[in-house]
Order: C-alpha cells, then structure tokens, then sequence
C-alpha cells in the first residue's frame, strides 16, 4: 500500500508543475504554433529562404517547449491510475513501478523548474560555445578536446542539434580551439552558465614523469542572434584571412581555399569559420559570430561602468569556476555553487544536467541579491 508520504511526494511535484505551466503559459504557447504553423504553411514560403528558416526553426522550438510540458502532464495522469491500481489490488509490482515513475518525475519537473528560470534576455535563443585551450601544453590541448566531446555528448544525450562550425588541430594532442552551434531552446541560457575558465588537474598521460599537472581550457558561450545590426564595423577595423580548411594531421577538407578568419583589429577578437562550403557562405557566418561577440562586449562594459559608478567592483563570477580532478579523489567540483559529482567519467560522457542546474539556480540567487 502506497502510504500517505508517498501521496503528498505526488502533490508537491504537480504543485510545482503547475507552476511551471502558469509561467511556461500553455495557452499562449498552442497560440504561437498556431500562428507560426499558417506562416510555415504559406506556399510561397521558401521563396526567402532565411525567413523561412526562421519560421520552422521557432515553430519547431515552440512545440518541443509544449511537447515537454504535454509529455510531463500525461505522466502526471498516468501516476494517479497507476498509484489507483497498486493500493486496489495491492500489487508490489505496480508500487514498485509507481515509485520508480514518481522519482522520474521528480527529476523531469526539476529540470523543467530550472527552465522556467531563464529569463534573460537572450536566454531563449540557440547558443555558440567556443573552447580554446590554455596553460598546459599538450595537456590543455588534450583537455580543450575533452570538453568538446563532453558538451556534444550533453547535447545528444538531449536530442539537440550540433552544428560545428570550426576546429583548430594542436600539432600535438587535442585541439587549440573549436567553434560549434547548439540549435536548442533556451540552448544560450542553458549552457551560459558554462563559461569561463576550466581546470583539469590529472597525473599527465604526455610527461615522461608520474607527475601531476595542471592544465586550463576557456569556455565562451554567446547566443545566436538573428541579426546584429546594433553592431557597425568599419572596413578599416577588419582584416580578412582566407584559408585551406584541414582536419587531423593537416588532412584539406575543401579543395579550395574558404575558410575564413576574421579579425577585429581594435579589440583582437578573432573569429574563424570553414564549415561551410564556399567562402562567401564562412565570411557570413564569421561576421554574425563576430558581431554578436562585439555586442556583448559592449553591453559588459556598459554594465562594469555602472558597477564602477556604484562602487561595486566584483570579479567576473565565470573565472576559475571549474575544476576537474582525475587522481587521488575522483571528483568534479564547481567553485560557485560548490556542487560536487564523484565520476568525472560520467561528466566527460555529458552527463551535465546537476551541474548546469546548480549554476543556473546560483546565477538566479545572485541577480536576485
């Protein structure tokens, strides 16, 4: 018989459901679908086709948003039948079953929660993470490789798409950097919170010696604007490289030279690009990465000015904000939250969700302070 504690444990998670529904607000969300589903439906739709693009990728974004929200409440449902067939034919099997079901639950609701608090301004759009190897030799080469393959396991674990955009192959082991785009909702305020500088302290696979060494990789994450006409850059401000794209061992992908790399003289922002096929396509590609990074640059220093002005000077929270032990004590510790996983494997393999939620209830707490 599954007893009251049990009962009252389903009460609190679709309490806190439905206040997830109030705020997700379902009725505006179906209006949206509606509306986006007649425009993808116009016949002369593809006739632009960025705009079109545009249209499927919300409507397609939209109604994942509703389908979890669906999914959860059907679940929901479900429990009630089955917690109604377990005490009436008092079956071990269905409590089991119920059990199981409410503690799934309880961590899909958990994560739908944390979604609810991303309310930023570009929290909702798609997201483009770029890793670069630091301090560390082929250590951080190793280690900037590692995180790569960590963030595009988390994203297929979640079934989102994964577009690469551009790698940068150390002589050595790894990768001096790599440029990817995650298409997700609430892709950017998700993995935002994945910023700054990573650690990794691990007895070296590379020295001759068994020593420990410490090795560093920065995460970028900015969004991906649909247009970044806030941002002008004179001619003069820019310098074009164009390039032969190569993989592994200076392999050329394209049998023409499309990459392209820009720099942006005045503050040394530099953005390569050579996923796509013709240079025309890398150039366009690399001056919305560069224009959305100059816009947020912009508005960090708007915002330090006010610091400034208030007389609060705090260092950037992403700094230093993770490290990752694989000698003596196995462990993934991040120094803002103080959450702590005791399987580095299992992180490495993308399993990343208590971390991000942790620092996406952290962020929210200190906005709120």
């Amino acid at each position: 018989m599954l007893d009251y504690e049990f009962t009252s444990q389903i009460a609190a998670v679709r309490s806190t459901f439905d206040d997830i529904r109030a705020v997700v607000d379902v009725d505006a969300l179906r209006a949206d679908i509606a509306r986006l589903s007649e425009e993808a439906g116009a016949p002369d739709l593809w006739d632009d086709p960025e705009a079109a693009q545009k249209v499927t990728s919300a409507l397609s974004h939209k109604q994942a948003d509703l389908g979890r929200v669906e999914a959860v409440e059907r679940r929901l449902d479900d429990l009630d039948v089955l917690v109604e067939l377990a005490n009436e034919m008092e079956d071990a099997d269905a409590e089991q079953e119920a059990r199981d079901e409410l503690a799934a639950l309880e961590s899909v609701v958990s994560q739908l929660e944390v979604q609810t608090l991303l309310d930023g301004e570009y929290d909702e759009r798609s997201a483009v993470v770029t890793i670069r190897s630091g301090a560390g030799g082929d250590d951080a080469t190793d280690f900037a490789e590692m995180l790569m393959r960590m963030y595009l396991r988390w994203a297929e674990r979640n079934k989102y798409s994964v577009k690469v955009m551009d790698i940068s192959y150390a002589e050595g082991a790894g990768i001096k950097s790599a440029t990817f785009e995650v298409d997700a909702p609430y892709a950017y305020g998700t993995l935002s919170v994945e910023a700054g500088t990573h650690r990794l302290a691990r007895i070296s696979p590379f020295g001759s010696a068994d020593k420990r060494q410490t090795s560093f990789a920065a995460v970028e994450v900015i969004p991906v604007m649909e247009e970044a006409v806030e941002v002008d850059i004179p001619e003069g401000d820019l310098r074009v490289d164009v390039f032969r794209s190569s993989g592994p061992g200076g392999q050329s992908v394209n049998t023409t030279d499309s990459a392209v790399r820009l720099t942006h003289i005045p503050t040394g922002i530099v953005v390569s690009m050579q996923n796509e096929k013709s240079q025309i396509q890398n150039r366009a590609a690399a001056m919305r990465v560069l224009q959305t990074r100059l816009l947020l640059l912009k508005k960090e220093e708007e915002a330090a000015k006010k610091k400034e002005l208030a007389g609060v000077i705090t260092a950037s929270w992403g700094d230093q904000m993770r490290s990752y032990f694989l000698y003596g004590q196995q462990l993934v510790k991040d120094l803002r939250t103080g959450y702590e996983v005791g399987n580095p494997a299992s992180v490495f393999d993308g399993d990343l969700d208590g971390l991000i939620s942790a620092g996406i209830r952290w962020r929210k707490r200190k906005t709120e302070d």
